[in-house]
């Protein structure tokens, strides 16, 4: 499909049932170039035989993935008009319990990945003085919850580097956007386990309530709702800073502002075992 015309968008994890997938389909619809992502070509089988899509295997957490899809990306339509940094995995445990292991691998994707994916396209961007990146982040940021302390650390780090970033590439013409969901029904939350549960030594009693807590991405927005909104946001010729949408979004950011006595006590229901 030729490419002059059209924005050109690159989106991590975009497996079936998740919200990458869901804005891969909403920037096709309109009108886009989509380069859908995901570590396994077989999780996205839907996409394949519609030609507004090129998919490629990716895995952010791998540099070497990282610059081969790009590379692949920029050979076949010379450029990236936008990167939604979308992939990420959950964490569900208790901070004090929870595997290093666990917690390393949820900073190497959640983190690291959106870092190697922007280090890999900024040049690209920069040499057009022109260019999108969208960071997916959370609404956990706002408002601690108990289990998810690595899952929300990352995201937090990502908030973080997403404004500093917006203000590092503005002069090279690059406009960065923090996309802030909030309970959104993707796979991310039911397709979560409570693992490692055999090692937890103070936490067994508590496994139902983590149970409870990974049931909310079950009654959230759909995904295709959040994509509509998301990727009109996106498209804006002067898209805002921060975009935040779904569940409890809104409720979540005023919550922010609350005193901790009060937003402690907003979560109680979740440490009840």
């Amino acid at each position: 499909m030729d490419a002059v015309g059209l924005e050109v968008v690159l989106i991590t994890g975009c497996s079936q049932g998740g919200i990458g997938h869901a804005l891969a389909k909403e920037f096709a619809a309109k009108n886009c170039l989509v380069v859908a992502t995901s570590r396994s070509l077989s999780s996205m089988q839907d996409l394949e035989q519609d030609e507004r899509f090129y998919l490629q295997e990716l895995d952010v957490s791998s540099e070497e993935s990282v610059k081969r899809a790009v590379a692949n990306v920029i050979e076949k339509y010379g450029r990236v008009d936008v990167l939604v940094n979308n992939a990420g995995v959950q964490c569900v445990g208790p901070v004090a319990e929870v595997p290093l292991s666990a917690l390393e691998n949820t900073i190497n994707t959640n983190v690291y990945g959106p870092m190697r994916m922007i280090q890999a396209v900024v040049p690209h961007m920069a040499s057009r003085r022109k260019g999108k990146i969208v960071n997916v982040g959370s609404v956990i940021v706002l408002t601690a919850f108990p289990w998810t302390g690595a899952y929300a650390a990352s995201k937090a780090a990502l908030h973080a580097l997403t404004d500093t970033l917006r203000l590092e590439v503005k002069p090279l013409g690059i406009d960065v956007i923090n996309v802030v969901p909030g309970a959104i029904q993707s796979n991310i939350m039911p397709s979560a386990e409570v693992r490692y549960i055999s090692e937890w030594k103070l936490y067994k009693q508590f496994e139902p309530a983590m149970s409870r807590f990974l049931t909310q991405g079950r009654v959230g927005t759909p995904t295709e709702e959040f994509a509509k909104q998301t990727v009109a946001a996106i498209l804006k010729k002067h898209p805002p800073a921060w975009f935040s949408s779904g569940k409890f979004s809104t409720i979540l950011g005023i919550a922010y502002y609350f005193p901790l006595r009060v937003k402690d006590l907003m979560v109680q229901s979740f440490l009840k075992p």
